[in-house]
């Protein structure tokens, strides 16, 4: 049985998913100076690891940023261009096994994308995404490389960069608890590190991203929201869907393989 490859190529790394059939034959990502370098290294990457035949694969879908660079054949093989929203919508569904879904692309920024299982509309984006955590963070800890960045959020302590509700008024406002942030760096003490630094960052940007989430659902029937993307999968957002679903009536999920959404998306053009 034939494969088809399925390539988000994004502003910092690429995603490749291999298909065989309707099952996953493989999927990696890979990071390097450019997104064509990246791209190629994927492919040759993903069938040496996954024991793909070059005369296997049958067709290549790209999508995402970086797909706009190749206009040729890959290695001698039919490209398709797959629109990225569709994309993301279509794979995070998949992955989930919901038949809707806001989904939450977090890569370098943020793209909010409606799928149902007749429909996929963009509904809006964000700049606030990991571009946002590695610029910040190289500014302000001299750290540009995110395993060096998520080592760091480990140790840290967001009492000494966050202000609390619980700072600034006696007991709980109703609807929110005294644990919430009232002003993200709104309280840096003296003695802030910076681990405490690299959780606030971290912390911003989630929290932007969730309540954006939460606002473009304000008056839309669907209440599952799927985080895709990189970002997803960082340790410091699983603990923080629990209390925004506290607060709302929506459900969040990060859908296994998150990271890999949007290129099997791509995938499954033919579907």
């Amino acid at each position: 049985m034939s494969v088809i490859l399925g390539i988000d190529v994004g502003g910092s790394t690429t995603k490749i998913v291999g298909l065989r059939g309707k099952e996953p034959a493989g999927m990696l990502q890979v990071r390097a100076g450019d997104q064509i370098t990246s791209l190629y290294g994927a492919v040759g990457n993903l069938l040496r690891s996954s024991g793909i035949a070059l005369s296997e694969v049958s067709a290549i879908a790209l999508t995402g940023a970086g797909a706009s660079f190749i206009d040729e054949q890959i290695y001698g093989i039919a490209t398709h261009k797959v629109p990225e929203f569709t994309a993301i919508g279509k794979g995070a569904l998949l992955l989930s096994g919901l038949s809707e879904a806001l989904v939450v692309s977090m890569g370098t920024g943020t793209a909010f994308v409606r799928a149902c299982s007749g429909s996929i509309e963009r509904i809006g984006g964000s700049g606030v995404g990991g571009g946002t955590i590695l610029g910040l963070c190289s500014h302000i800890l001299g750290k540009g490389d995110i395993n060096s960045i998520l080592a760091l959020a480990q140790d840290g302590n967001l009492g000494n960069v966050d202000l609390l509700v619980k700072d600034i008024t006696c007991g709980d406002i109703p609807l929110l608890g005294s644990h919430l942030t009232a002003a993200n760096f709104g309280k840096i003490k003296s003695t802030a590190s910076d681990s405490d630094f690299a959780l606030g960052v971290i912390n911003m940007v989630f929290q932007t991203v969730i309540m954006l989430a939460v606002f473009a659902m304000r008056n839309d029937p669907i209440r599952d929201v799927l985080l895709t993307g990189t970002l997803a999968t960082f340790p410091q957002i699983s603990p923080m869907l629990p209390r925004f679903e506290q607060l709302t009536d929506l459900k969040f999920t990060v859908p296994p393989d998150a990271v890999f959404a949007t290129a099997l998306g791509a995938a499954h053009i033919f579907d």
